[in-house]
């Protein structure tokens, strides 16, 4: 006997549905068995042809679907996936012609258009059980849904909507079509069962609650004015998909979870009368652990925005968010226990899910399946369950319980946390408990604050000064203007709480940036935020990336939270110990030219709508001192000359022409301010333009061929030696290409040696005079610090005419290669520049570190203790003044 055949038998022995369904279109059943699935579902879809009741037509084709999907699934006729796909297909289908029926019955004649069916739950991701109800929310626009005369437009929608309902739920000897449930819309209580379109956005833009950003996650346009819905869904995509995560989402989802746990608690033990969908280790775990993870991840990246669960879990695992081991276990077990489910629902079309507790029910529903008996089966399913159970638990693991309330055993805990002052900690946090700080003083905010306790206190004490750290972050709570999101950040990744001590302890800078945005801590949920950054061409897409219905300023805002974010990651990387700070310097470069063009693509498409182009032109941007040389530090600015090409009295073709300088000028004015301008994502880089040709008395913007007269005729020295860093950085390949063979000519051009040298040293001592350094750790502008470095660098490099890069280690490479500069002097360049990139983050002001600091910034530069790099930072300074000196003696 064939396998269909075999399966065919089980079906009717086990499932009465089954049987009844093939006795009523035994065709279907005889296509089965010869192995014909496509012929089957055609014949199916046949089943109500000919009834003028559109009711009955689908109650009708949905008893011969069910047949003909059931017997192809027990037959292994169709996956697991083509099964649930099927069903939801069939949904969307009875939706539809229900949608065109109820709107014909009232509007004769016209087109069904302005009612929009929004799949969620199961059927929203495709994924619809075997015997399942439906979760759709209803939504109309007044402007073009059908109506008669004097019909309000929300009574007639709701009459559609009932009619609808009325046309899937009712039964006959041929069942029903689908259960709808329609309590999943805003407030159920109290709105109609259809919502104005706009109404329902305005609800999911204001009011709506975390639970809600998780059931849309599964959200589509399922039936009905398809284009409606889908401008919807648009429309609250920002609410589902937050890049600054609502940690409270993820609480309500894991409350939830232990919620229906507690309710059902009967179905949790695994064994008969196992609730499939709600038991421990059971359907729903699965989802909610693929929902949690993405809405951790899928606000940064739309990849993850899967809204079927396996397809969730693939993307999930592909791109490192989760386990691709513990992906695979639960893709596995979710598609037996979601098969099993199916089978007890095929057994009388019921909307089950728990397996039966009477050993013959259980027996019968095993040997559906294929398996000798409920004892065969339970082995079968345990596995998984157990297995999904303790990957689900795993989201929980390392939450500690609860801070006692008593003094005594606060300071014990304090004390045994590592916090050598534990009386003052203790009444700080007792300050907190007693909502001291308006953040704290709302019921939300202590319930918060109390769910993090134990893993903030845990963090704090393993700091090198755990008070210190404390205080610190009692500052960043007291300004904010409300603690609810941080705190619950905090308490979903307890692993960033040490990384927030690190910064607190030791980043003055980082601190002050983590308290004017906590969501700086969203960068850094996963391991992902210690890779060293992207290309410059990926990451200009990445941070210039707009979501729908940007405009100018909100993709402006956009780009500054996503290089905020990653400056704040770079810089934690270092504090963490986990990047060199050369390669962190070489990071934030990266990062500053992606957001250079991200920028500047912005603004001078915003500037082209109203001025429209510059026929044959086009700008450009240069780049110098320590962008040129592709190594900032955290405060770095940007020096930046602004170039254009073409004919510099054209005139632009917009709406509001200007004349090709006056162009440029303007537009060189509002890249700086994009660049600048602090707004409430906080600022971006300081824009130094000093360095333009005639410096401050000159025009913003200077045509190319302007620019190469100048340095060609009027430069001065200085301007020369920081051309030896100049890079360009923004422009046409054909323009940036003529730039730099323009400050190739101008850097190869000869000139006198006696003259390079005393301009020179003229303006290295006018340098000292005017800029003195701050304290013995200026390493910049300390005598044999870094600004010597570089007047020794590009002196040999004009002299000689040599050892050109704009990188300033790769050119002392070069020279020390041709004999020009000592081989000491790599070295010391290395370690000054070491130091000034971690100094520019543990002590921003140019002092000493703190003691505590001391042990990381003498690791960072690569040294054993405090005491061994002091004594290299002093041997670095005294190679350092000797190049300088032997190169400025002329020799």
């Amino acid at each position: 006997m064939s396998a269909p055949s075999v399966a065919i038998d089980r079906a009717f022995a086990h499932a009465p549905f089954l049987r009844r369904a093939a006795e009523r279109w035994p065709g279907i059943a005889a296509l089965i068995a010869a192995g014909d699935v496509a012929g089957a579902l055609a014949a199916a879809r046949q089943a109500g042809e000919g009834e003028e009741d559109v009711g009955r037509a689908l109650r009708r084709q949905r008893q011969a679907l069910a047949l003909a999907v059931g017997l192809a699934d027990l037959a292994g006729l169709m996956p697991f996936e083509e099964v649930v796909g099927t069903l939801s297909d069939f949904a969307d289908h009875a939706l539809d012609r229900a949608i065109a029926a109820a709107i014909a019955e009232r509007t004769p004649g016209e087109e069904p258009r302005g009612f929009a069916v929004l799949g969620l739950g199961k059927h929203g991701s495709r994924e619809l059980n075997y015997s399942s109800d439906i979760d759709p929310i209803l939504i109309f626009d007044p402007q073009t849904l059908p109506q008669r005369e004097r019909d309000e437009p929300i009574e007639a929608a709701v009459r559609i909507g009932k009619r609808v309902v009325e046309l899937l739920q009712a039964r006959d000897d041929a069942g029903y079509v689908f259960r709808v449930d329609l309590r999943l819309r805003p407030s159920p209580e109290a709105t109609p069962i259809v919502l104005p379109v706009e109404a329902a956005i305005s609800y999911y833009e204001s009011s709506a609650l975390p639970w809600e950003r998780a059931a849309f996650i599964r959200a589509r346009a399922a039936a009905g004015d398809k284009a409606l819905g889908e401008e919807f869904l648009a429309a609250i995509r920002p609410f589902v998909w937050r890049r600054a995560l609502d940690y409270g989402a993820l609480r309500e989802i894991r409350a939830l979870s232990r919620r229906i746990r507690d309710h059902h608690s009967q179905g949790q033990s695994f064994g008969p009368g196992f609730d499939l969908k709600r038991g421990r280790g059971g359907i729903r775990e699965i989802e909610f652990f693929a929902q949690i993870h993405q809405l951790i991840h899928g606000g940064r990246e739309p990849a993850l925005r899967a809204p079927a669960t396996l397809d969730a879990l693939a993307a999930l695992a592909a791109a490192g968010r989760i386990d691709g081991g513990e992906a695979a276990v639960l893709a596995d077990a979710y598609r037996l226990e979601r098969t099993i489910e199916h089978r007890l629902q095929m057994v009388e079309d019921q909307q089950t899910h728990s397996l039966p507790r009477q050993p013959e029910a259980l027996d019968n529903v095993a040997r559906l399946h294929g398996v000798e008996d409920g004892g065969a089966l339970l082995a079968l399913l345990r596995p998984h369950v157990e297995a999904v159970g303790r990957i689900y638990d795993s989201l929980d693991e390392g939450r500690p319980e609860g801070l006692s309330h008593d003094a005594d055993l606060i300071e014990a805990a304090l004390s045994a946390a590592g916090f050598p002052d534990a009386p003052a900690a203790r009444a700080r946090i007792e300050s907190w408990r007693s909502g001291g700080p308006r953040p704290l003083r709302s019921p939300a905010a202590r319930e918060a604050l109390e769910a993090v306790l134990p893993g903030l206190v845990r963090a704090l004490g393993q700091a090198p000064d755990p008070n210190v750290a404390l205080n610190r972050f009692d500052d960043i709570v007291s300004r904010l203007p409300s603690a609810i999101n941080l705190f619950r950040l905090l308490e979903a990744r307890p692993a960033l709480a040490k990384m927030v001590a690190d910064v607190l302890v030791h980043a003055p800078t980082l601190a002050e940036a983590l308290g004017r945005r906590p969501t700086l801590l969203d960068g850094l949920i996963d391991a992902s935020a210690f890779d060293p950054p992207a290309s410059v061409a990926d990451l200009v897409r990445e941070i210039g990336q707009a979501e729908p219905g940007d405009d100018y300023q909100m993709l402006l805002d956009r780009a500054r939270q996503r290089v905020g974010e990653k400056r704040f990651a770079l810089g934690v990387q270092l504090i963490e110990r986990a990047s060199d700070p050369l390669d962190v310097s070489h990071g934030y470069a990266r990062v500053a030219e992606a957001a250079l063009v991200a920028l500047v693509d912005a603004t001078v498409a915003e500037f082209e709508a109203a001025h429209g182009r510059v026929p044959g032109g086009g700008l450009a941007i240069l780049a110098l001192g320590r962008l040129g040389g592709a190594a900032l530090t955290h405060a770095s600015d940007l020096d930046l000359i602004y170039l254009f090409d073409g004919d510099h009295i054209a005139e632009s073709d917009g709406a509001k022409p200007l004349g090709a300088t006056q162009y440029y000028n303007r537009l060189a004015q509002r890249v700086t301010a994009a660049l600048s301008v602090p707004t409430a994502s906080g600022p971006l880089y300081e824009v130094d333009t000093r360095l333009r040709p005639s410096g401050a008395q000159g025009l913003l913007a200077v045509s190319v061929d302007s620019f190469a007269q100048y340095q060609r005729d009027s430069a001065w020295t200085w301007e020369h030696m920081a051309l030896t860093r100049a890079r360009p950085v923004y422009g046409r390949p054909d323009v940036r290409a003529a730039i730099a063979g323009i400050i190739a000519d101008t850097l190869g051009a000869p000139r006198d040696a006696g003259q390079l040298i005393a301009d020179a040293v003229k303006m290295r001592g006018e340098m000292a005079r005017h800029k003195p350094p701050s304290g013995p750790f200026d390493v910049k502008l300390i005598e044999g610090g870094l600004v010597d470095c570089e007047f020794a660098v590009h002196v040999q490099q004009l002299r000689h005419r040599t050892g050109f890069d704009p990188r300033l280690g790769e050119a002392i490479r070069m020279l020390v290669d041709d004999g020009l500069l000592s081989s000491d002097l790599a070295v010391a360049h290395a370690l000054l520049a070491r130091m000034l990139v971690t100094f520019r983050l543990v002590s921003p002001r140019g002092g000493e570190p703190l003691p505590v600091s001391r042990p990381l910034v003498a690791e960072a530069c690569g040294q054993p203790n405090w005491d061994a790099l002091v004594i290299a930072y002093d041997a670095a300074r005294a190679v350092v003044r000797d190049e300088w000196a032997r190169v400025s003696a002329g020799a």
